[in-house]
């Protein structure tokens, strides 16, 4: 405490950090900044109207809400200040001197990962955008009102550790809202000049749905810079693609281009409008199955809530609005949770966001490539949540295979489809190229057969509870008999037999006595032909990797003995088969077991007797 009335407080851990990092980058474009508080004070007015709808005297006669720049070059200074809800002292003090969100060290993360990257996506992307007027502000200043309260604070910080909060005298202070000033650095001075500040707002906020003002030096008159106009209340026609993108960034915070933009107005029994924007890059917390989506929902264009839910979760990452004049502007939360009207919104906006997708994928192949690259594991997840849409996300999706280099569809799969080929293939992992060199592949490679390479980790959801597409059956090559045999091979000679020799068959049945304990049957295989063994689930239950993460979640408490196949035309196999040695044999098949394990991306059975059995092997080798 300095005072009676002032007292001082130290930024977290991480915000401090984060601030260290703000005032002594390096980044190319300290613009951001600008638009970041310009979104504040947006964001701020929208919450008054809200408010205001059930205590009107919270807005009063203080004229329409604006938000206004004031220049001061003379004195080094920039002002944005609005006529928004304003914030109490605990309010300032959570939005600004204690954030610990994990979106801060996430940021922080990011921005030490990234290097090179373009540190305006970040701030934005991660919702600090506050903090970036220390990137040009020596010291920042804000002095607050909240909307209805006889009290005004004032905020203060240099930005190196400490902030502190004291009264604002009430002839100093807005009567409504918020002010932020900037002493700015001696090379940030420009930000204080007229055709700076124009450029930047107009290129960059320009579509922000509350005027924004221009004063050019302290008592000049106001010039308009944006008009507020909502841009979804436009005429497609009207609006420009740098309109669209521009928006965008104000809307999803967020500083790339759009990779699709939906804007459409329904019309009928449910009268809405949606403009949403697919980013063209991911969230940091994409994959976090608890995030919300980032959809607003606007009446009447009054800012209502962004946690209407407006999107089913796999589409969490579409950002934008949706604006009714079909419910009550003093609609409760409650209301919106059991409207009929939200959940036919909700279900028209889905479907069309998904349509337009789907054109996408047909007409501009590339562009929808790069949506699904970043956004793919997440739509999947409709695959397996969804049981309405699948049959439209199995169109839309796209799978690495054994036979592209490329993404491929399900429709360009089954035109695909090999002589007597009735299913589609795929198998599960949780890394790229291990399963792609699986020893399970091999019969179907030998016949041109594509395998779906899924290795999200939705994948051994999804596809254990979709049924078919288009009347051809999921089978995973990992499990149950692979029923190859009336699929020719490329070379065109005849399908092999599994057991070349009466002898590979006397094997099979001594090796299933000997690793009754740990398989479940030893049989031979036909999906097999460079490897000599592999390991599958049996016909019922899960596939194997599926199960694997079942038990790593908890789901299930015992995992089910495999299947150990063994290539009965294989030189090992043929030799193992011809050993008169009882106690090698024994080591051998347990060797090939572990051998099977390790192709499968797991450990030896016991690591002990795996070595004992090698060394006992390596000793008879070079007797």
């Amino acid at each position: 405490m300095t005072n009676a009335t002032t007292e001082s407080r130290t930024f977290e851990a991480d915000v401090s950090r984060l601030l260290h990092m703000m005032v002594h980058s390096v980044y190319s474009d300290r613009d951001v900044f600008l638009r970041e508080l310009i979104s504040n004070a947006a964001d701020a007015c929208e919450k008054l109207r809200y408010e205001s709808i059930a205590t009107p005297t919270l807005i009063g006669d203080t004229g329409k809400l604006a938000i206004t720049v004031t220049a001061d070059p003379e004195a080094g200074k920039l002002t944005i200040s609005d006529n928004g809800i304003g914030m109490s002292r605990d309010e300032l003090i959570e939005a600004l001197g204690t954030i610990a969100r994990s979106g801060t060290r996430a940021f922080m993360e990011q921005v030490e990962a990234a290097k090179g990257k373009d540190g305006a996506q970040l701030i934005g992307q991660f919702g600090v955008g506050f903090y970036s007027a220390f990137m040009v502000a020596a010291e920042v200043d804000v002095v607050s009102r909240r909307a209805g309260s006889g009290e005004a604070w004032h905020w203060t910080s240099n930005g190196k550790g400490e902030f502190s909060v004291a009264p604002a005298a009430i002839e100093d202070a807005p009567e409504r809202g918020t002010r932020v000033v900037l002493t700015l650095l001696d090379n940030a001075k420009t930000y204080a000049e007229r055709w700076t500040l124009e450029r930047i707002v107009k290129a960059q906020s320009g579509h922000v749905p509350v005027p924004i003002y221009l004063v050019e030096k302290p008592g000049a008159e106001p010039t308009s810079l944006a008009d507020g106009a909502a841009l979804w209340t436009k005429p497609k026609s009207e609006i420009r693609p740098e309109d669209y993108a521009d928006f965008y960034r104000s809307v999803a915070a967020q500083y790339d281009e759009p990779a699709a933009t939906i804007h459409f107005r329904a019309e009928g029994r449910h009268e809405y409008t949606t403009l949403a924007f697919v980013p063209g890059s991911k969230p940091f917390d994409l994959l976090d199955a608890d995030r919300k989506g980032r959809m607003k929902l606007y009446v009447k264009r009054v800012f209502i809530t962004d946690e209407a839910e407006l999107l089913p979760r796999y589409l969490r990452f579409v950002r934008g609005l949706v604006d009714t004049a079909d419910l009550p502007l003093n609609v409760s939360r409650e209301m919106i949770q059991d409207s009929p009207l939200l959940a036919a919104i909700r279900k028209g906006v889905t479907n069309r966001i998904l349509a337009d997708l789907g054109k996408m994928a047909e007409t501009d192949a590339d562009a929808f490539g790069e949506i699904w690259a970043n956004f793919g594991p997440v739509i999947k997840e409709g695959l397996y949540e969804d049981y309405e849409r699948r049959e439209q996300l199995l169109t839309l999706a796209r799978f690495a295979t054994t036979t592209t280099g490329g993404l491929r569809s399900l429709k360009d799969y089954v035109v695909a489809l090999r002589e007597n080929q009735t299913a589609i293939y795929y198998i599960v992992g949780d890394d790229p190229a291990r399963i792609a060199t699986s020893p399970q592949l091999e019969g179907f490679r030998a016949r041109g057969i594509e395998v779906l390479l899924l290795s999200d980790p939705v994948d051994g959801f999804w596809v254990s509870s979709a049924p078919d597409y288009e009347g051809k059956p999921f089978k995973s090559v990992t499990q149950g008999a692979a029923d190859l045999g009336l699929i020719p091979l490329l070379n065109g000679e005849a399908t092999p037999r599994a057991e070349s020799t009466p002898e590979v068959a006397t094997l099979l049945e001594a090796m299933k006595l000997t690793l009754a304990d740990e398989v479940a049957d030893v049989r031979a295989s036909d999906r097999l032909t460079e490897s000599a063994v592999c390991l599958v689930a049996p016909d019922t239950g899960p596939d194997r990797q599926f199960e694997k993460l079942l038990s790593a979640a908890g789901r299930i408490d015992d995992t089910t003995k495999p299947i150990l196949e063994i290539n009965g035309q294989h030189p090992l196999i043929v030799g193992l088969a011809g050993l008169q040695d009882e106690l090698l044999r024994d080591d051998l098949a347990h060797l090939l077991l572990d051998e099977a394990r390790i192709l499968d991306g797991e450990r030896p059975g016991d690591a002990r007797s795996f070595s004992e059995r090698l060394g006992r092997l390596i000793a008879k080798a070079v007797r």
